[in-house]
This record gives C-alpha cells, structure tokens and sequence, in this order.
C-alpha cells in the first residue's frame, strides 16, 4: 500500500493493472499487479494516482476488501509521516510496532449490526512481517528505526503545537493520517499487517524546524519513494514461498470473532463479508 509520494511500483513482471469490484464501495484506484521472482505482487496507491482522496475521504473498506479479493496474505503499509522525537530525523524509515488511533470520520469495521465480530488489536503489526521488512531495509542501507508508536490523526490539516506536544508527551514516535483504520481492518481480513513510516519532517513541536513546510516534504518524499522502491524490491525476492503462520496469529483473527449467533445474522451483510470472512461464515456467503 503506497502514500504520499509513492503512486506506482516499477519493475514488476508481466505488470497490468485490475480493477476490482468491491461491496463496500470503490478502492482508491485499481490494483497493480505484477511478479517479483515469480511472487506475485499487488500495489495499491492509497490516495489514487495524482493523490485526488484525503485520508478522511480514503474507503479504507473497500481497498482492503480488494486486496483480500486478490488474495493478499501480507500488507506492507508504507506511509508518509511525521516525527516526534529527535533522533527520528526527515529521512529515517520507522518500522511501528503501535498505533494510537485518533480518527474519528472514518467507518473502522467491516463488522457491525447483523453481524458483529470483536478482533484483537493488542499487537497491530505481525512481527513475522516486520522481521522481513527489517531485513530487506537494512540490506538496502537506509537508515531506519525498529519499534515505535504512530499516532493516526484525522488530518487533512496538520497538528496544532499543542497537540504535537501532546502526542510527544504520550510518547509517540510518528504522526500520520491514513494507518487507522486500515490496521483494524486489515486484521478483520486476517491479513498479515506492517507499517514503514517515511520521516518527511519534524511536525510542528521542533523550535529549529517551526511549522510544517510543504515544499520541503515533497523534497524529502521524492527521495523516501525511490528508497521504498528498492526495499520492497529487496522484500519481495527474499520473501518465503510457502508462508508460515503468523507467531500472533493475524491470519486466524477471526477464528472465535464473530459472537452474533448464526440465525441472526443480516444475509446482506454476510454477503458482503464473503470476501473478509468467508472462511469463518462459510456458506453463508454463497
């Protein structure tokens, strides 16, 4: 999954890009799908090509749902955004390992009356994942930090200087717009979920750096695009062919989810869900 500044995934194999229908409504874009050593890879821009959807207008849902169409096992979020500390500077590629949600606009289940379902998100991101993104980052060179918390905020306007030093004295590492609820639902999905925050700034809270500077983003995510480039290049080579089970179970979420009891689920909604949860609803979904 691509933000800001990364549109398009070059250098695929037997590239084409599909467009997928979804129940919940349109993707940001079609997918780009292609091979990488013979692993088949699937690229969606977050924002569409040309960036025309704000985080608050992204359909989460349907872009996840898509991917889970294709049959995606593992979603690599790379993201724009950020830092709140100093020694996370412009340029630095931060492997998250949690997420403070502070979206308040954006449907975040694909569950809910007629069919409701409760998953764990006390570890966001699958470290079998993010063990493989790590590797693939550092065998590239680029500087990067493992662990961190990224705080998700609603945007489209960037933080007030309160708020930034609120969020630092939370302890929060990065800032960013769009990784909530697209972590929720993609461990609704049972997808295998990581997030690579591109540092592009310092917010607002550093008395050197001052207010966000739009010019010097778009600088600092042209040279992050072509670094993202190569690690997902190097992630996918390297990646195993017959994939293990996530230590944490994200490919399992919904094994004892769903609570509403089968005679009283919506048939629409089951419908709907075939794609995110046909293993655990089984025929319902026909």
């Amino acid at each position: 999954m691509g933000g800001s500044g990364l549109y398009e995934l070059a250098a695929l194999d037997n590239p084409r890009w599909e467009r997928v229908t979804s129940p919940w409504g349109e993707p940001s874009d079609d997918l780009r799908i292609g091979e990488i050593d013979g692993l088949t890879v699937v690229f969606l821009p977050r924002h569409g090509r040309g960036h025309h959807y704000a985080p608050t207008d992204i359909n989460y849902r349907a872009n996840i749902d898509a991917l889970k169409r294709v049959g995606v096992t593992d979603l690599v979020s790379v993201s724009a955004c950020g830092s709140l500390k100093e020694d996370l500077p412009p340029g630095t590629f931060v492997i998250v390992d949690q997420f403070i949600d502070r979206t308040f606009a954006r449907p975040k289940s694909f569950f809910g009356r007629g069919c409701v379902a409760h998953v764990s998100m006390a570890q966001p991101v699958s470290p079998g994942l993010a063990n493989a993104v790590e590797r693939a980052i550092a065998a590239e060179g680029i500087a990067y930090h493992r662990g961190g918390t990224y705080l998700v905020m609603e945007g489209p306007q960037f933080s007030t200087l309160a708020e930034s030093n609120l969020y630092r004295s939370w302890g929060c590492d990065v800032i960013g717009m769009t990784n909530m609820p697209e972590a929720k639902l993609a461990r609704e999905a049972e997808i295998c979920y990581a997030t690579v925050a591109m540092v592009t700034d310092y917010d607002c809270w550093h008395a050197e750096h001052g207010e966000v500077d739009v010019p010097s983003i778009i600088r600092v995510l042209k040279e992050n695009a072509e670094k993202a480039m190569n690690f997902i290049h190097r992630l996918a080579r390297d990646f195993p062919r017959q994939h293990p089970p996530c230590p944490i179970g994200s490919d399992r979420a919904l094994e004892h989810a769903v609570i509403t009891a089968p005679e009283q689920r919506d048939p629409e909604l089951v419908r709907k869900l075939d794609a995110v949860a046909g293993r655990v609803l089984g025929r319902e979904v026909a």
